[in-house]
């Protein structure tokens, strides 16, 4: 009965590789959004002479989302890859190794997760209200943006408060 036992749970822990492949399509995603961020960049370069002070703040800002975007993308490969699968040895000696990459727990990525989709919401949110400047009008597109949005800011303080409550009761149990 060990044996099996032994092979199920040796089964079971080497399926945590099963995740590998779904970090390398996100790495290729980011490949994908660099380039989609080139094209971007560069239609902004070409037109700078043509376009009004709007324009090019929305366009910034399209920049800026995709920026924000390509950090989350990268969040959640590096913290979830060395949350679940494995510790990224290759890091460990790098002198340029982000501050944070192996210290973001699944609580903590969930909190910056959520961060990051009220930041790329507000970027949308600001996006609608540029182009609705001076109209008397706001659409049904941009209600629900801004309940979405609302949505996530919600969402985002409940995980911190969830979080802070089982970090409470984890130091409460380790006084007693």
């Amino acid at each position: 009965m060990n044996k099996i036992t032994h092979g199920i749970e040796s089964t079971l822990f080497r399926s945590r590789y099963l995740l590998a492949p779904l970090y390398l399509g996100l790495v290729g995603a980011l490949v994908l959004l660099a380039y989609r961020f080139v094209i971007e960049f560069y239609h902004l370069a070409i037109h700078i002479g043509e376009v009004n002070a709007q324009e090019f703040t929305l366009d910034l800002l399209a920049l800026l989302d995709l920026t924000l975007l390509a950090n989350l993308i990268l969040m959640v490969i590096f913290a979830g890859y060395e949350n679940f699968v494995s510790r990224i040895d290759v890091a460990t000696d790098s002198e340029d190794r982000p501050y944070w990459m192996g210290t973001i727990d699944f609580s903590g990525l969930k909190i910056k997760l959520i961060g990051s989709l009220v930041a790329i919401s507000v970027i949308e949110l600001l996006k609608d209200f540029i182009e609705l400047s001076g109209q008397a009008e706001v659409g049904e597109g941009t209600i629900w943006r801004v309940i979405i949005h609302l949505t996530f800011v919600i969402s985002g303080v409940l995980f911190a408060l969830m979080d802070w409550i089982a970090d409470k009761r984890k130091f409460d149990g380790a006084r007693k």
